[in-house]
């Protein structure tokens, strides 16, 4: 996909702009562009692919942050309150939260806590219903203003969720639990985000053992409530990510097992696949 890359190019972390199969280097970081907000972040990419193209050889694709934190909003689909309600001891405050005027949003992970695109991620050695999350998420500048888009994993322990909503931070903040794809896709190129589709596919020894899809269209939140919530009393100065909530969760029968792999695709916006371990 075309849009924003931090890569690792003889030792030297570099922001680039991936133009088909050229990349093109920025002379700023992702937080500062991010810091000059949208509009100067769109010219930069303008300007930055009339120049030549690098010849990287052996680049590392690292993280699509560098000083943002990630967030996450809960409870955004009717079909995520569903399963919290069914997974809980108090199904209640699902509902609750599902219908109320304010969003749930929680820390995801902090810049250093990001895993490389592609990366292995994690279930918990202490939890024994665990389920990917395909989420679109918003990569926003420090006004609020959405620049880009990724796609999003936000792995999530049911079984510890499950036994008390209190526990939500153990269930879902942990070593190598989120993914994020590699390119920033920018705004301005995904006309169609709030109604993409979004698909999942969970594969087991080379075989599919569950598969689904939903669309953005479904969330009941907007992006604009959702950011605006992040940005109350919140100060974001190098910009941050937002993950939207996840409309797709497998049925309660199913478990993530140790060397299963997942693919979750969103329509204008890309893929991202990574393996699956547990510890």
């Amino acid at each position: 996909m075309d849009g924003l890359r931090r890569i690792l190019d003889d030792g030297r972390s570099q922001l680039v702009v991936a133009r088909g199969d050229a990349l093109h280097r920025i002379d700023a970081s992702l937080a500062q562009l991010l810091a000059g907000g949208r509009d100067a972040l769109y010219d930069a990419v303008d300007h930055a692919v009339t120049g030549p193209a690098l010849e990287p050889a052996g680049a590392e694709v690292l993280p699509p942050v560098d000083e943002q934190e990630v967030w996450a909003s809960g409870v955004t689909y009717r079909r995520s309150a569903t399963a919290r309600v069914e997974e809980s001891s108090v199904g209640d405050v699902y509902e609750m939260v599902y219908d109320a005027e304010r969003p749930e949003l929680f820390l995801k992970a902090t810049p250093r806590r990001v895993p490389a695109p592609g990366a292995p991620l994690r279930i918990r050695a202490d939890s024994g219903w665990d389920v990917p999350e395909p989420e679109l998420a918003l990569v926003l500048d420090a006004r609020g203003e959405i620049v880009g888009y990724l796609v999003g994993d936000d792995v999530s322990s049911r079984s510890i969720e499950g036994a008390n909503p209190l526990y939500l931070p153990q269930a879902k903040i942990y070593d190598d639990a989120l993914g994020l794809s590699e390119t920033i896709v920018l705004e301005r190129d995904v006309p169609g985000a709030r109604s993409a589709a979004i698909s999942l596919e969970i594969t087991r020894g080379g075989e599919v053992v569950f598969s689904g899809e939903t669309s953005v269209s479904e969330m009941k939140r907007s992006f604009e409530e959702l950011v605006a919530t992040l940005f109350a009393q919140l100060s974001h100065p190098f910009g941050a990510v937002l993950l939207t909530g996840t409309g797709l969760v497998p049925p309660d029968a199913f478990t993530l097992h140790d060397g299963d792999r997942v693919r979750i695709a969103i329509d204008g916006v890309g893929a991202l696949e990574h393996a699956v371990y547990k510890r």
